[in-house]
C-alpha cells in the first residue's frame, strides 16, 4: 500500500460534521449533513440529507423552486408523482436527477413495507437557470457507469472516474462517484481546483486526505479543501463505501426559504407567493394532490 498521496496538492479535510438524526417530512428520519447549522451550504450544495423511511412515514406533496434534487436510493424503493402527471418508482441502486427549475410539486413516499434508505442532495441552480423549465432525469442502477480497479469499484452518476464518464447532464457542473473500497485498498480521485468537493460516509471508515489521517466513521461529511484531487486509503479489515460530491461553485446570493432557493428575499416570497396562488410555474399546483 503507497503510503502517499498522487497529489504534489492533495485535497485535505478542513471540516468535519456529524449528520445527527432528525425527524423531517411526515414522520421520517433524516440525518442531514450539509444544511445544518454548522455547514448551512457548500456552493453548489444547498443539502444533503441520508434518509431512512417506513411507511406510513414519507414525503408528502410539496413543492420545489430554484434547484436540483438527486435522490440516490441505497435500499428499498420510493414513488414518486408530481402535479405534471409525471410517477415513477425509483429502487435500490437507482437515482433521479430532478431539476425543479421554476416550479414542481410532488410527493416521495416508500414504495411497499419495510425500511427504505437513501440520499437526497440539493444543487443550486444559477440565477439564469433558477426559472428553467422542469425535468426528470432517471437511471436505473444496471444503467449507471461502473468501473473497477485494484480493490476499488464505483459507480459514476456524474462526472467521470477511471476514464469512465456519466451521461446524466448537470446545468451545475457537478461530480457524484459512489465508490466502495476493500479492505487495504486506496484510490486518488481528481477533481477540478476550483470546483468545491465532500465526502459523505455510508459505511465503514476510512482516511481521506493524507494517510495518516484519522479514520472516520459513517454517517460523517468531510468538507474538502483546496487541491488536485482526494486520495483516501480503507485501513480497516472491513469496506469502506461513501460519495464523493463536487461541484462548480455559483458565487451568488443564497436566500431559502424552506423548499424555495432563490438570489434575493423578494424572489424568495415571489416563489411563496407564485405557489399560494398557483401561479409562475405553478399553475397545475391548484387542483393537484398526490394519489
Amino acid at each position: 500500500m503507497s503510503m502517499s498521496s498522487m497529489f504534489s496538492r492533495p485535497r485535505l479535510v478542513v471540516k468535519k460534521v456529524l449528520a445527527r438524526a432528525q425527524n423531517e417530512g411526515d414522520g421520517a428520519i433524516v440525518r442531514r449533513s450539509i444544511g445544518r447549522p454548522e455547514l448551512q451550504n457548500l456552493d453548489p450544495f444547498l443539502m444533503l440529507d441520508e434518509f431512512n423511511v417506513s411507511p406510513p412515514a414519507g414525503f408528502p406533496d410539496h413543492p420545489h423552486r430554484g434547484f436540483e434534487t438527486v435522490t440516490y436510493m441505497l435500499q428499498g424503493a420510493f414513488t414518486h408523482q408530481d402535479f405534471a402527471g409525471h410517477k415513477g418508482t425509483i429502487r435500490t441502486g437507482d437515482v433521479q436527477w430532478m431539476t425543479a427549475g421554476r416550479g414542481i410539486v410532488h410527493s416521495e413516499m416508500p414504495a411497499g413495507p419495510g425500511s427504505h434508505m437513501g440520499l437526497q442532495l440539493w444543487i443550486n441552480l444559477s440565477s439564469k437557470d433558477k426559472m428553467t423549465e422542469p425535468r426528470y432525469q432517471e437511471l436505473l442502477h444496471g444503467n449507471i457507469p461502473k468501473a473497477e480497479r485494484d480493490g476499488v469499484s464505483v459507480t459514476i452518476l456524474a462526472g467521470e472516474s477511471m476514464g469512465v464518464k456519466s451521461q446524466i447532464f448537470t446545468r451545475t457542473p457537478t461530480m457524484y462517484l459512489d465508490f466502495t473500497l476493500k479492505s487495504a485498498s486506496e484510490h486518488h480521485q481528481p477533481i477540478p481546483e476550483s470546483w468545491n468537493a465532500f465526502v459523505y460516509i455510508v459505511e465503514g471508515e476510512g482516511a481521506f486526505g493524507s494517510p495518516d489521517s484519522t479514520p472516520t466513521p459513517a454517517h460523517h461529511c468531510l468538507v474538502l479543501g483546496s487541491g488536485e484531487g482526494l486520495s483516501v486509503w480503507n485501513k480497516s479489515s472491513k469496506p469502506l463505501r461513501f460519495v464523493l460530491i463536487g461541484g462548480q461553485p455559483i458565487n451568488e446570493p443564497v436566500v431559502q426559504y424552506g423548499p424555495f432557493v432563490m438570489n434575493t428575499k423578494t424572489e424568495v416570497m415571489q416563489a411563496y407567493q407564485d405557489y399560494q396562488l398557483g401561479k409562475n410555474g405553478f399553475e397545475r399546483s391548484r387542483h393537484w394532490y398526490s394519489k
